[in-house]
């Protein structure tokens, strides 16, 4: 190691040709460290991140390709569980009178209470339906005298109605005869035909933006 140094001092930079080899090995092989380090900086570092990119996108494409076909592959099932949502949609949707059926639903639900005995001090339809996208909702105010037995029965009754009504914000408070007195909002649901559910979808869509209005003296 001693020589190789001694050897190394006396090397005349100028004259790589009287080098002596391992002195020559020495240079070769830090000139190639060179070239590949300036190469690394000055080259190929933007091929390397475009390298590192393409691999993180062929990642992505490979998960994305994954989920295509798991969902491919359960296509069958998706089929079969949108015809079991659209048919319990439709059993649903049976349940709800259409607008000349209210009428009648608000009847049953008057009658429901008289025939349980019960005195109605008020039964008030809202002046104006609830809108949804799919159907309307009507609360009706409702103040009944009664005993608890015949109140219990009548709330069963309800529930047994062939259309949906909803018992709702019940209070009960004691009567002045030795009865009960029950406060509560019953609420009936109808969905909507076709031209109503036009209505509103056109009444949800944005509307486009008005075109400013042209400046004085333009022409």
């Amino acid at each position: 190691m001693k020589n190789f140094l001694e050897e190394l001092k006396r090397v005349n930079p100028k004259d790589p040709g009287s080098w002596p080899w391992p002195i020559k090995l020495l240079g070769l092989a830090s000139l190639l460290v060179g070239i590949v380090a300036a190469g690394a900086v000055f080259d190929w570092q933007d091929q390397w991140e475009a390298l590192q990119k393409s691999e993180q996108e062929e990642g992505k494409l490979k998960e994305t390709f994954l989920a295509k076909k798991k969902e491919a592959i359960n296509l069958d099932i998706y089929k079969q569980q949108l015809k079991d949502i659209e048919l319990s949609f439709g059993a649903l949707l049976k349940q709800l009178p259409n607008r000349a059926e209210m009428d009648a639903l608000i009847i049953d639900i008057n009658q429901a209470g008289l025939g349980r005995g019960l005195q109605f001090d008020l039964f008030k339809p809202a002046p104006r339906e609830n809108i949804s996208e799919f159907y309307a909702e009507l609360p009706i105010s409702i103040t009944v005298t009664g005993s608890y037995h015949d109140m219990g029965a009548f709330a069963s009754d309800i529930a047994q109605l062939p259309r949906i009504v909803t018992l709702n914000d019940v209070k009960l408070a004691p009567g002045k005869g030795g009865g009960l007195v029950m406060e509560a909002v019953a609420k009936t649901y109808r969905y909507l035909d076709e031209a109503e559910i036009a209505k509103q979808r056109a009444a949800a869509a944005p509307k486009p933006a008005a075109k400013p209005a042209p400046a004085k003296g333009a022409k």
